[in-house]
């Protein structure tokens, strides 16, 4: 066996740049992979948990008396049994396990019951009365700061300005809006879920489908006032995530009733409860304005953006930096004035998504790019590239762009596809409303538009970001295997897959175990920020050479690569080499508090869209005809994963675009069920044409370089720009509705 320059075997398939099946893809396939909700116990009981109806309300008084005489109930409990900190969050604990004085969303927790059966824990949790005193909600995000004060320090969250250049700095064509994005909805299929069952050391396992086991073991363990050891948690199968599962949910709840009663307790959310029990994507009201000259170059862009929180911080704050650093696009401006705040109200709380601040920031300067070209008299894709960043950019952080940035490429690789053929014949399906009926052609528009995005990949801003891997090689009949051993979440994206492949690279073992996700190992960070292929790959590529060097002693100096696997076997015998490895990513810096200026991200990600659309005009009706993508991905390790990636992150855009939101009336939500707020379907989704670019970052192992989030942020931009260039309509919030194409 040899490694080639790249450090691929020869002898080992299944290694980087494969696409080998995955170990979980024939369950899910055939209906039996085992996802959290499926969890069962011997002598379990069933959690259930009672909710604020009101957005923001006082509680004068709760009475448990009728719900404790249900036959089978084993619990009911109050803030009063929280038995450590009733607070908990991401960035500030500010957020009760179980609402004390006040509630200030709609779907609160206030109170939990234990039964020993769902329906009767549904029962008992109607017949628990709760007293309230409703109050005004505060519910607009531009003037919340102002409003009255949600929480002790007042309503805003955070602020951020960045100051780049001469803040006077004046322009010969000037261009502004106003825009608005809704709040969309991760809308993952598995709702949240998890089995607490109580250890003979007064601790509590936890079976739960999470993004990220070490933070729900510190948030929990605090709630609990136990010391971490005696919280143990272990991933459970989960069935998306998409930023959803980052905060807390069900994970404290299920464990207080297990401890209180000495029972296995499981919990599981019906699809209304899921849409009150976890963070949804911030709404956001964005004005921007973009000063340029005659031939199209940018002078100056200035932004004030403000993000609705909801209740409660969550991620607010990384969010806030994330639309701030990133809001001018990826444009090289030589002065910008960015203003972003993250503020609370009474909506629903609100968090990571996929995009995760980039994504509402890239609505609004693709617009103004578009608005832009067309005052100008410009091409669209030419003015974006007259002004595309390279490597070498400064970002409006002062942030030097220091790897591949190849933005004008990525806008001429869309820009050059063929077009897909105008139907010679109507057919219904492909019409805008489909078998509807509702058209047979007439009032038909095609439009076409264009949008490019800029995300940063991984955690920010002096974050200690790091994963921990554990690989140990061993033989097992005969043969050499190994297993790898991580605490980071497999949440669908195929991580697991990907650490077999890195294994199989750098060991030449073909036989690769990857074992059960738990806290028993070190923290592995959150399966977010596009994050986990560069971090958790990373410390298994570290925790592998570890094992190599190992392996070298063994074999008296020789590099393991030079045997073959026989060899191996009998180097190792009965012997075991185990390796554990931290491995972090180089370091990153605090935003200055005046300028925002700073070294605060690791890389950056580019993705450009290019779409097709068909609008009926007259009912306002939207058919996406074709999306084509390009994107820079550094190293395609598993290319079919990076097409899947790629694929699913423009289907979330297309949503944004032109369907999801979650509505709200006075912190109300309207519409909780996807009977009400529609996700994508496979009909809904057109044909995609994809370029995958691979410049490697020569910071990143192999040179990746995060795939999951950059097609979210301009898939939407560029659907809402060919709905525009279908109907001359202006266009300025999305989700887009008929109404705002029709003009009724």
């Amino acid at each position: 066996m040899s490694l080639t320059p790249a450090g691929l075997t020869s002898s080992v398939s299944g290694g980087i740049g494969s696409s080998p099946q995955r170990p979980d893809g024939n369950l899910k396939v055939r209906g039996e992979f085992a996802y959290a909700s499926d969890l069962w116990h011997e002598d379990m009981i069933w959690g259930a948990t009672l909710r604020s109806p009101h957005p923001y309300a006082r509680i004068v008084s709760v009475d448990l008396t009728e719900a404790l005489k249900v036959p089978g109930v084993h619990a009911v409990l109050t803030h009063r049994d929280v038995t450590g900190l009733n607070r908990y969050g991401l960035e500030h604990k500010d957020q009760p396990v179980l609402a004390e004085d006040v509630v200030r969303y709609q779907g609160e927790p206030v109170a939990l019951v234990g039964a020993d059966h769902p329906e009767t824990a549904t029962r008992a949790m109607k017949r628990v009365r709760v007293e309230y005193e409703v109050l005004t909600p505060v519910v607009d995000m531009e003037t919340a700061a102002g409003d009255t004060p949600l929480h002790p320090g007042g309503n805003l969250v955070r602020h951020v300005p960045i100051r780049r250049g001469d803040q006077d700095a004046t322009a010969e064509v000037v261009v502004t809006g106003r825009y608005e994005v809704g709040m969309q909805d991760q809308a993952f299929l598995g709702p949240e879920s998890g089995l607490a069952v109580p250890a003979e050391d007064g601790g509590v396992d936890l079976y739960v489908a999470t993004q990220w086991l070490h933070v729900d073991q510190a948030q929990v363990a605090a709630a609990l006032g136990l010391p971490l050891e005696k919280v143990r948690l272990t991933l459970s199968g989960v069935g998306g995530a998409f930023g959803g599962r980052e905060d807390l949910s069900m994970q404290v709840h299920a464990c207080l009733l297990a401890l209180h009663t000495g029972k296995p307790t499981k919990m599981v959310y019906n699809r209304e409860e899921s849409f009150y029990g976890h963070v949804h994507r911030h709404p956001a009201v964005l004005h921007y304005e973009h000063g340029a000259d005659r031939t199209g170059r940018l002078v100056y862009v200035r932004a004030r953006i403000f993000l609705d929180g909801g209740a409660y911080a969550s991620s607010t704050g990384a969010v806030v930096a994330n639309a701030a650093t990133l809001g001018i696009g990826p444009y090289d401006v030589p002065n910008a004035t960015v203003d972003c705040w993250g503020v609370y109200t009474n909506n629903p709380p609100c968090g990571a998504m996929r995009g995760f601040g980039a994504v509402q920031a890239g609505f609004a300067y693709e617009s103004q790019m578009d608005k832009l070209a067309h005052a100008l008299g410009m091409d669209p894709v030419d003015v974006r590239i007259a002004n595309a960043m390279t490597e070498g950019s400064v970002m409006p952080t002062g942030q030097v762009v220091d790897s591949a940035a190849p933005v004008a490429r990525l806008l001429e690789l869309v820009r050059d596809k063929p077009m897909p053929p105008v139907p010679a014949e109507v057919d219904l399906r492909d019409m805008p409303g489909g078998v509807s009926n509702t058209t047979h052609g007439e009032g038909v528009v095609r439009g076409v538009g264009y949008a490019v995005g800029i995300k940063n990949i991984c955690f920010s801003e002096g974050y200690d970001d790091y994963s921990t891997a554990r690989v140990r090689v061993q033989v097992i009949n005969g043969e050499a295997v190994a297993l790898a051993h991580t605490a980071a979440a497999e949440v669908g994206q195929g991580l697991v897959t990907i650490m077999q492949q890195i294994v199989r690279t750098e060991l030449g073992v073909q036989r690769v175990t990857i074992l059960p996700m738990d806290t028993t190992i070190g923290n592995g960070g959150s399966t977010s920020a596009s994050r986990q292929t560069y971090v958790t790959g990373g410390a298994v590529k570290a925790a592998c050479a570890a094992v190599r060097a190992e392996l070298a002693k063994l074999a008296g100096g020789r590099d393991p690569a030079d045997l073959d696997p026989a060899d191996l076997a009998d180097l190792l015998g009965d012997g075991v080499v185990d390796e554990t490895v931290e491995w972090r990513h180089r370091a990153t810096e605090p935003l200055d508090p005046v300028t925002g200026q700073g070294n605060a991200h690791v890389q950056y990600g580019f993705a450009a869209h290019r779409a097709v659309v068909d609008v009926d005009t007259e009912l306002g009706l939207v058919k996406v005809v074709e999306l084509g993508c390009a994107q820079d991905v550094g190293k395609a390790l598993n290319p079919q994963a990076v097409i899947g990636q790629i694929q699913g992150g423009s289907a979330q855009g297309l949503g944004l675009a032109v369907m999801e939101e979650i509505q709200t009336a006075g912190g109300v939500v309207r519409n909780p069920s996807f009977t009400d707020y529609l996700i994508p379907t496979v009909l809904d989704m057109p044909p995609m044409s994809i370029d995958v670019l691979e410049l490697a970052d020569p910071n990143a192992p192999y040179g990746v370089r995060g795939v999951g989030e950059p097609p979210t942020i301009s898939a939407t931009p560029a659907i809402v720009a060919a709905i525009r260039d279908a109907t001359g309509r202006a266009l300025t919030r999305v989700p887009v509705r008929p109404e705002h194409i029709t003009g009724t």
